[in-house]
């Protein structure tokens, strides 16, 4: 049986901190220099090239990618036949400390929502699965809210078409204009219950590649297509890139029901991830 210790634990997620908030995903910034090759509108061209430039000095200074280094989602994938000496989830949450403070990063978490108060670094929301094997896979998703306020659910009739479901969504990024900070990456979750749609939607985020389901990457396609037709653009300055990508998760759910939630993304769509 393979034996890690809580310790490195903390280490390596005081890592993906520092790596998530400073280093753009790879597929993210492929789609924004993607975007700015075919835009054509000259306000829309010039936040796209500073959006591009902030992430390559963020990369190269050791530098957050946004001010806002948002409430860091961790999903922890452990094996069945890992033994973790030490306690899991309080590593998770000392490495998130550790590595907000070594970042230099803003304090964000208030421990209390209704009294708030001081925002300090600890704290984090962590989904922890059981899977085969002997390794602990870790992602983290530090969530901004500017983009997470964004966040909308419907429970539909389970009669409800392609079309009401598409129109749920679009509505959704039309009515978060420019305040999320777009051009965007919409997650989506299509299922389960209310609460695991929103975790479905958070999830899609997470994906770089297309969809192995067809109806789900058509549908993707034509979302995208849709979104992107409202004109919104880059930081709200018009033009063609309203949305980079949209990424749909779907689960099975009950026969009187139809959950959709969308989670929305500004262009700084941070993730990090590493298996121990």
């Amino acid at each position: 049986m393979k034996i890690i210790r809580a310790v490195k634990i903390a280490k390596v997620v005081a890592d993906l901190c520092v790596k998530a908030n400073c280093v753009l995903r790879s597929d993210v910034l492929r789609k924004l220099k993607e975007a700015l090759r075919k835009e054509k509108n000259p306000r829309a061209k010039n936040a796209l090239k500073a959006i591009v430039e902030n992430a390559r000095i963020a990369q190269k200074e050791d530098l957050a990618i946004c001010q806002d280094t948002g409430l860091p989602i961790v999903f922890a994938e452990l094996g069945r036949d890992l033994r973790i000496i030490g306690d899991l989830k309080q590593a998770i949450i000392k490495g998130v400390e550790a590595g907000y403070c070594k970042g230099n990063f803003r304090e964000s978490i208030i421990r209390d929502p209704l009294k708030r108060g001081r925002s300090v670094y600890r704290g984090a929301i962590i989904h922890l699965d059981v899977v085969r094997g002997s390794k602990l896979k870790i992602t983290l998703l530090p969530r901004g809210f500017g983009c997470e306020n964004k966040s909308r659910l419907k429970m539909f009739n389970p009669t409800a078409g392609f079309a009401e479901i598409k129109q749920f969504i679009v509505d959704t990024v039309r009515e978060a204009g420019a305040d999320a900070c777009p051009p965007y990456v919409v997650g989506v979750g299509i299922g389960g219950t209310a609460d695991y749609a929103g975790l479905l939607a958070k999830k899609a985020l997470l994906r770089s590649g297309v969809s192995s389901k067809k109806t789900v990457s058509v549908l993707e396609k034509e979302l995208l297509f849709e979104i992107n037709k409202l004109g919104i653009g880059p930081m709200g300055l018009g033009g063609k890139a309203t949305c980079l990508k949209v990424n749909i998760r779907t689960f099975p759910t009950h026969i009187a029901g139809l959950p959709v939630a969308v989670n929305i993304s500004c262009h700084a769509l941070r993730s990090a991830g590493a298996t121990l």
